[in-house]
């Protein structure tokens, strides 16, 4: 049973996937079906019914049919990833105001400062030749210290092996050159990814050291020279590590069609359109229908049923089902 995080569990869910699954059902039907006491069954349905989860035709014996997934569900769904959004922007501003907190404090123990783009440009070089197995980066537009394409190391590192996971703001693709830089660097092997917005600008070498700005400053920022922490304590580094990693599960993976060119990017809503198929399949397995009842009742194949998931588990860049129908309620796919 997955669907508590929109309030349904124990025996209303085992009734609702149930009536999805088949259609319109009695109480004797019902009863027949699962694995409960015709009590427990009558009670579920009541409790369905108050949710507005079913409805009710007139007749002998009355009979029960599922109000539709995509209308039910999927509101709660969206409630709980906005809530999760504004989770995550909490989170940001928190580890915000931590880092604001050591720059008034002495943090000489903590972290180094960096001071201006060519000192901070030899570190980022530095941290990215002596990396041994991953680099992490949020990247923004407006170079501060590197402009597109002159980040050699990068190239040296996917050479002798470092992975390269790249986070790259929306904006960024506007820079001159940027598409065409991004495209050498994934064909090289870089995992790329896009988000609408980044908090910061940053750079993690191997989980043990990192490079993040303090102000802004630089060729393309504000007057005056920028300055950078070179971070090597352990709490600040788990922060920003799990800021990374929350930013790239929503992520849109980018990759190279057959022409070389950039794709997966989404436009500024960030919504990828589904087709009607894709959004029916996507309605029901949001509701928990297993892939053989979805089959029957869209007469695909299972197969079919099984690719054209895969094809949505692609398109939204998640691993599992469960992400997929976060996914698609956080970009309203439905």
């Amino acid at each position: 049973m997955t669907l508590e995080v929109v309030g349904l569990s124990g025996a209303p869910e085992s009734v609702y996937r149930l009536l999805v699954s088949l259609g319109e059902m009695s109480v004797n039907e019902v009863v027949g079906r699962v694995d409960l006491s015709r009590l427990a069954v009558v009670s579920a349905l009541e409790s369905l019914a108050e949710q507005g989860m079913i409805s009710v035709t007139d007749g002998i014996p009355l009979l029960y049919r599922a109000t539709p997934p995509d209308v039910v569900l999927v509101p709660q769904l969206k409630r709980h990833a906005e809530a999760l959004d504004l989770a995550r922007t909490e989170v940001t501003e928190l580890v915000q105001a931590y880092q604001a907190t050591l720059r008034m404090q002495d943090t000489s123990h903590l972290i180094e400062v960096i001071t201006g783009a060519e000192a901070l440009r030899q570190h980022l070089q530095h941290i990215q030749s002596a990396a041994q197995t991953e680099m992490l980066w949020f990247c923004k537009p407006q170079y501060v210290a590197m402009p597109a394409g002159s980040n050699t190391a990068e190239f040296e590192g996917l050479a002798r092996g470092v992975r390269y996971r790249v986070l790259y703001e929306r904006a960024y693709f506007d820079d001159d050159g940027a598409v065409t830089n991004i495209a050498k660097a994934v064909e090289a092997g870089e995992s790329a990814r896009s988000v609408p917005h980044l908090p910061l600008r940053l750079a993690v070498a191997d989980r043990a050291i990192a490079i993040c700005p303090l102000v802004p400053g630089g060729p393309q920022g504000s007057p005056g020279q920028p300055k950078a922490a070179l971070i090597r304590d352990r709490s600040l580094l788990s922060a920003l590590i799990a800021l990374f990693e929350r930013y790239w599960e929503d992520a849109v993976p980018l990759d190279l069609d057959g022409s070389g060119a950039i794709t997966g990017q989404t436009d500024a809503s960030g919504r990828t359109p589904l087709s009607p198929m894709d959004r029916q399949l996507l309605s029901l397995l949001v509701a928990g229908v297993t892939d053989k009842a979805i089959a029957t009742q869209t007469g695909l194949s299972r197969r079919t049923v099984q690719r054209r998931i895969n094809g949505m588990l692609q398109l939204a860049g998640a691993t599992t089902r469960t992400q997929l129908a976060w996914q698609a309620a956080r970009r309203s796919w439905l």
